[in-house]
């Protein structure tokens, strides 16, 4: 899971992007230069914590997720350059940091702090971007037809389905809000569109102020990015008696990682064993067989079965045996729904 933080100028997205993985990247502007900054994290998860104290394994495993800090995005709509584009092509999804808090020490671009503005302004550029590769592929299409020689079934196939995203792109409709058949989901899988992946936008908040009430079209997040940032730098003890004088549950890796699995509909299941225990990402009502090509494509080619045991089974009956002697280790086949926090063998003939 791969995720790019995106945002005006003096937003603070670099200074999330401290608080998410716990870096000390400088937070001064990068004045319109790409740049970008990749951390990799553990997914904290507790079930991985009592798994490995269950088989005392040689190696804990957690799941990871990528955060890109990627800047150079002006909200101008000039157009991306080939290079961010790239850049943001490569993510899963976006978090979009949006300015709320005031500063005089940091000067806003625009010359004011208007989270509405912003949050404007940058889904118009993303939105913008698409409306031009779907209108250089049209006019690829109409070339194509004009020259003859190519899959006419294919042309026309293509056609229809970037008028339909023209279409919306001009009714200013993002593309990922659009319903898509399984042919046209592999048909788009290579073009990078940007209004098709799946956005979370957070308000970075001034200490002590309360969320901007603004209306979005998809799920966004609050918290005071400054904080969270001094927060990450300090050690797990400051930390717990800092967040409790301020009133903090959880730290904001914690929370962003949970609404960035439902962001993309993820969940975690688990291998376990004496040699290692481990965390491993999926896709919600995903298949055993999809699952194991998480762990190994030749596992999914030579998949024979999977041996499944609940989280909650093992935990409360506190050993493999006692699940089996049970009733509760299953033997499923290709199309059994992994559940979040199954713990799955799987048999290959492979």
């Amino acid at each position: 899971m791969k995720l790019g933080i995106i945002g005006l100028p003096q937003s603070g997205k670099t200074t999330l992007f401290n608080a998410l993985t716990r870096s000390n990247t400088p937070t001064t502007a990068s004045a319109g230069r790409i740049e970008v900054h990749t951390g990799v994290v553990d997914v904290p998860d507790p079930r991985v914590d009592k798994l490995s104290g269950m088989f005392n394994p040689r190696k804990t495993i957690y799941a990871k997720v990528t955060y890109a800090d990627i800047a150079g995005l002006e909200g101008t709509q000039k157009g991306l350059s080939g290079n961010l584009l790239n850049h943001l092509a490569q993510m899963d999804a976006y978090i979009h940091v949006v300015r709320a808090f005031e500063d005089d020490n940091v000067p806003h671009p625009s010359g004011s702090v208007d989270p509405a503005r912003d949050v404007d302004a940058m889904l118009s550029e993303l939105l913008l971007n698409d409306q031009i590769a779907v209108e250089r592929k049209l006019e690829r299409l109409v070339d194509e037809r004009k020259k003859g020689g190519t899959d006419k079934a294919l042309n026309e196939r293509q056609t229809t389905l970037f008028n339909r995203l023209l279409e919306a792109l001009n009714d200013g409709k993002a593309l990922r809000d659009l319903e898509y058949s399984t042919d046209d989901q592999k048909e788009l899988s290579s073009y990078g569109l940007l209004t098709r992946k799946r956005i979370l936008t957070v308000f970075n908040l001034g200490e002590g102020q309360k969320a901007p009430e603004i209306k979005l079209d998809h799920p966004s997040v609050a918290m005071p990015g400054k904080l969270e940032m001094e927060i990450a730098q300090m050690s797990s003890e400051d930390a717990e008696m800092f967040m409790a004088e301020y009133g903090i549950d959880e730290p904001a890796l914690n929370r962003m990682i949970r609404l960035s699995y439902d962001l993309l509909g993820l969940q975690s299941f688990f291998t376990v064993g004496e040699d290692e225990v481990r965390a491993w990402t999926t896709r919600r009502h995903a298949t055993a067989v999809e699952s194991a090509s998480e762990i190994h494509t030749d596992l999914a080619r030579g998949f024979v079965r999977a041996e499944v045991v609940a989280y909650d089974d093992l935990i409360g009956l506190g050993s493999m045996a006692e699940c089996k002697s049970k009733g509760k280790f299953r033997l499923e086949g290709k199309e059994y729904i992994v559940k979040d926090g199954d713990i799955v063998h799987i048999r290959s003939s492979i």
